[in-house]
């Protein structure tokens, strides 16, 4: 399977995300965190299968969540570039695409 790199501010939205729903309710954030999980998998199984939305970024629309995640694929990896909340600005994450890798 490929390999999957985060950048840094959408594990920060993750993590961000993950808290705030369980602060909202008991478990939810864990509900949250696992469906993420889930659907990263998917896009490193099959990377092509969710939509270009605007080249060179694919975006994966997570059921039950108004969150999305917006990924790039590389030549030897999957670059997670946001787990974007889709009432927020669109494309507020485009600058993202250049990052250090650590």
């Amino acid at each position: 399977m490929t390999p999957v790199i985060f950048a840094p501010e959408a594990e920060s939205e993750f993590l961000d995300a993950v808290a705030y729903y369980e602060d909202c309710s008991r478990g939810l954030g864990k509900r949250f965190r696992l469906m993420v999980e889930l659907y990263i998998k998917r896009i490193r199984e099959v990377p092509l299968m969710y939509r270009l939305y605007h080249h060179p970024f694919r975006r994966c629309l997570l059921p039950k969540f108004p969150y999305c995640v917006i990924y790039t694929i590389e030549p030897d990896h999957i670059r997670i570039i946001a787990i974007a909340h889709l009432q927020r600005k669109p494309g507020y994450w485009m600058n993202r695409l250049e990052f250090e890798e650590k």
